[in-house]
């Protein structure tokens, strides 16, 4: 492996498993850097799931991966809130996962929209029309609007998905509200939450990751090395098109260890 290579952020969805499958070869690749000494975290723009959610399906797929290695946009989120907007209620729109990450970072969740300081908006696959309206009484009450990510799709077990870009587009058209804040990737904050797990300069770590818009230009514009993986939505194609390029194109996480 690349000696100049000293950490690794390895993106999720479409890089380490697609739904529930684990991609073959994921694991192996994992439990080789380690083998080299490496450092690895786990930089997801799943916002809709908590850490202890996401570190339980990992282990079931026989990854040994601690919890502290772990981001999520629900992790950044917590962190972002707890540090800028301390104390401060919110709503989510979103799944349970989300409302549990936020609680272990203090956030207080309000009891109703009317009282929310901001809406919090992520991916929810089981959306109501009861929900969708609570969150726009929230903003139409006041609450400032964040969102986990901004991603219009993720990789599923059968096929691309719409992501949390439709819960906001919902909420935006309805409100003529926009975002105030978008955490996930390719987003400074991201960046700097797993440079800071590594402990290493951005200069000496490579991001691994299935999207264009938003792991190879996190690791652009962060000044990374990037590694794009064809086991997600993205293609050589797309690659070629696009305005960001990754360093090196290849077929799946395990080809990373004979860079």
């Amino acid at each position: 492996m690349r000696a100049d290579i000293q950490g690794y952020i390895i993106d999720l969805d479409g890089t380490v498993y697609r739904g529930k499958h684990l991609i073959k070869g994921a694991d192996a690749a994992i439990a080789h850097m380690k083998s080299q000494g490496k450092k690895v975290v786990f930089l997801s723009n799943r916002g809709n799931i908590s850490r202890e959610m996401c570190h339980a399906k990992l282990l079931a797929m026989g990854l040994d991966i601690a919890a502290e290695d772990i981001l999520l946009t629900s992790t950044v989120t917590g962190m972002y809130l707890s540090q800028e907007h301390s104390g401060r209620p919110v709503w989510v729109l979103g799944e349970q996962g989300l409302k549990d990450e936020l609680r272990t970072h203090g956030i207080p969740i309000a009891g109703k929209p009317e009282d929310a300081a901001w809406l919090v908006i992520t991916l929810h696959e089981t959306l109501t029309y009861a929900e969708l309206n609570d969150a726009f009484r929230a903003v139409r009450h006041g609450a400032g609007i964040i969102a986990t990510n901004g991603d219009r799709m993720f990789p599923g077990d059968d096929g691309d998905s719409i992501d949390v870009a439709g819960m906001i587009g919902a909420i935006t058209y309805a409100t003529g509200v926009e975002p105030e804040v978008v955490i996930g990737k390719p987003s400074r904050r991201m960046a700097e939450a797993a440079l800071a797990v590594l402990g290493l300069p951005a200069g000496q770590c490579m991001v691994i990751g299935d999207s264009l818009t938003s792991d190879i230009a996190l690791g652009k514009q962060s000044g990374m090395a990037t590694a794009l993986v064809l086991t997600g939505s993205a293609t050589r194609e797309d690659a070629a098109a696009s305005e960001w390029q990754p360093d090196v194109v290849v077929a799946s996480l395990l080809d990373i260890i004979h860079l």
